[in-house]
């Protein structure tokens, strides 16, 4: 899924269906480490929850998958930082062992609770995410010609009065404290968010984002904010791979992209502002990800 939103697009296969499996005697479900079920069942991320959360707008159904950190069930009174992370079939179990193994020798990072972004219930990935993580219509012309674009505002809207008022109401969530983790099209979803409705998330991890979607949109984004605000109270990490240039075979330059929106927004002097850019050695847009997720992780909820 990852792959789609690069240019040019590489084709990735439809993520496969999560269909419930036949209950079973005990246990149910993995619920602790060596308790994952047999005889042929799915294996599950240990410890991990999935909701329903509809959207009342558009009539659709979309999941979020939670993962509590380890001390959350002896840690009655303790509220946790909360990260959100798109393409969640695939960021969800790969944020949840990153940020696991880099506290194994000691804590490093903050515990906080995950929360998945999933697709649209019954959607593929790729056509749920060209809708719901793009600004505009103006799709590329290598998507196909039914693809629909330009749904990232509503998408926005239930997030911000569904999923978010959802999962702090059902967990013990540190709400001055919410992250949000995407990489391509949703890094672009992430930056949109940024520059419209700012105060959603504390900080971001903007990971090789689709800049280039519809001849640079998001530079719009940019510049309408900064003609109405003197501050950007956020904290935000990006990374881009630096073989993410054409160069290499693409026909956008992402790298490029990254560092020119870094340089908008430095150049503004936003007091409140906290911005790394890491264009990461030896990395293209499919490889990059997991290494620019453990530097975000690093540099939003370091101890």
């Amino acid at each position: 899924m990852l792959a789609g939103c690069a240019k040019p697009p590489v084709t990735a296969a439809a993520a496969a269906g999560d269909a419930s499996p036949p209950r079973q005697s005990a246990p149910e479900r993995a619920s602790a480490l060596g308790g994952q079920r047999g005889q042929g069942l799915p294996y599950e991320v240990v410890g991990s929850e999935v909701h329903d959360v509809k959207d009342p707008v558009s009539g659709r159904t979309y999941q979020v998958f939670v993962a509590l950190p380890p001390s959350y069930a002896d840690a009655p009174d303790r509220k946790y930082p909360v990260l959100y992370v798109t393409d969640a079939d695939y960021a969800f179990p790969l944020a949840r062992q990153i940020g696991r193994r880099l506290n194994v020798e000691g804590p490093k990072l903050d515990e906080f609770i995950l929360v998945g972004l999933s697709y649209a219930v019954g959607d593929e990935g790729m056509p749920s995410r060209r809708r719901d993580y793009t600004p505009t219509p103006k799709g590329p012309s290598s998507a196909p010609p039914d693809a629909v674009h330009g749904g990232a505002a509503p998408y926005i809207t239930y997030l911000r009065e569904q999923v978010l008022p959802y999962v702090a109401g059902h967990y013990r969530t540190d709400e001055t404290r919410r992250l949000l983790l995407g990489h391509s099209y949703g890094a672009l979803l992430g930056t949109q968010i940024l520059f419209t409705d700012p105060g959603l998330f504390a900080g971001y991890i903007v990971g090789s984002p689709s800049y280039w979607y519809d001849h640079n949109v998001i530079d719009r984004f940019e510049k309408d904010y900064a003609a109405g605000h003197d501050d950007l109270p956020a904290s935000v990490y990006m990374y881009v791979g630096e073989y993410e240039t054409p160069a290499f075979g693409n026909d956008a330059d992402m790298v490029a992209d990254a560092r020119r929106m870094e340089a908008a927004l430095r150049a503004h002097r936003y007091p409140s502002l906290r911005l790394k850019l890491d264009v990461l050695n030896d990395e293209d847009h499919l490889s990059v990800a997991p290494r620019g997720l453990t530097h975000g992780l690093k540099y939003l909820l370091q101890r």
